[in-house]
């Protein structure tokens, strides 16, 4: 997980316990603070303390500036300083960047609640939702209810190891505000790592949530041996049914196609289902007939898995609105994975997908 925090300019938090993801991102946001006289040099990053080798992961981190156990093999930036309580290392952030499973974010911020600057910025790198009472809840609004900052989201085609070998990818900010989607811009861009800014900030967090269904799906399709067509036409549907999912629930405004066409939608939308975990594990579950919950356990390094998790949250949401029928992908997952439906039959639960969402 990953929380970051920048201070002459700006102060930045990078918010990592557990995830890859967070320690690629701080070695960029490290990286950038270093050079840029917005920012102050310091980044801390809460890291979930656990001992590797007999060493505590933040006295690593910290002397060795590689995390070992999360992003082996790759070098942080020796501005970028692990902190393993939450409060000491968010409470003097203007800027915070999360990074951590969906699960974990209403124990996080109820530590956080009052001890934060109440004119800090957020953003949220966390691709999941979560079910409030009318439905939909977006994790950045579960965010900014619980601590009372504004917040933005950055979603994209950004595995986590490419994005710290530095090859060359796209991502995508959601943010409302012009000008502090221009000082996340600021912060996050490098030659390798390229941003763009948009104003749909619900719908670029619904593309990164709901693309880990489908990508569940993609690995159903690899696991059942099925070919490209097979695998495309899973996509396609995915797609379909998060352009629709997005038109139901995403109330801020109008919906538009082009978002989809950012690096959050169709871009991190294949990515994920070629080269991601929820493909690799959703896979490794239809060939060894194991559940994800032991799959996660063995395939994962401790990281969570959030294609499952999602695919619950969005059927509770989808039958609160009696619209379960009309997403038949995300339902078959979510009967896959948490109601025993023969995971052979995944593909007859999409043949009669309808045409037009």
């Amino acid at each position: 997980h990953c929380l970051c925090w920048i201070s002459s300019g700006p102060t930045m938090s990078v918010f990592l316990t557990r995830f890859l993801m967070g320690s690629a991102i701080a070695k960029i946001v490290g990286a950038n603070a270093a050079q840029n006289a917005h920012f102050d040099t310091t980044v801390k990053m809460w890291v979930f303390e656990e001992m590797v080798n007999g060493r505590k992961l933040t006295e690593i981190i910290n002397n060795d500036h590689e995390n070992v156990k999360y992003l082996p093999g790759h070098q942080l930036p020796a501005n970028v300083l692990a902190v393993a309580d939450l409060v000491e290392a968010s409470c003097d952030a203007d800027i915070l960047v999360f990074v951590i499973p969906h699960q974990f974010v209403g124990k996080a911020c109820d530590t956080m609640k009052g001890k934060i600057k109440t004119d800090a910025l957020g953003m949220s790198l966390i691709k999941g939702v979560d079910e409030g009472p009318d439905g939909l809840k977006l994790i950045s609004d579960v965010i900014q209810e619980k601590i009372g900052i504004t917040m933005s989201v950055l979603m994209g085609a950004n595995i986590a190891n490419e994005v710290a070998d530095e090859k060359f990818c796209e991502t995508t900010i959601g943010c409302k505000n012009k000008n502090h989607g221009a000082l996340l811009k600021e912060l996050m861009q490098t030659t390798n790592f390229r941003v763009t800014v948009v104003e749909e900030y619900d719908v670029v967090e619904i593309c990164g949530a709901l693309k880990n269904i489908v990508a569940v799906g993609a690995g159903f399709c690899d696991g059942l041996g099925f070919g490209d067509n097979t695998k495309a036409a899973v996509i396609r549907l995915g797609l379909m049914e998060m352009i629709a999912f997005a038109r139901i629930f995403c109330t801020a405004g109008p919906v538009s196609s082009a978002t989809f066409l950012e690096s959050c939608g169709v871009a991190d939308l294949i990515t994920t289902c070629y080269g991601g975990r929820n493909r690799k594990v959703a896979e490794a579950f239809v060939k060894t007939g194991k559940t994800i919950e032991e799959l996660e356990k063995e395939m994962l390094n401790g990281q969570k898995l959030q294609g499952p998790a999602t695919a619950s949250e969005v059927y509770r949401i989808l039958q609160h609105k009696d619209l379960v029928d009309k997403f038949p992908l995300f339902n078959a997952v979510y009967q896959i994975c948490f109601q025993g439906h023969p995971v052979s039959e995944f593909i007859s639960c999409l043949q009669n997908h309808p045409e037009h969402m």
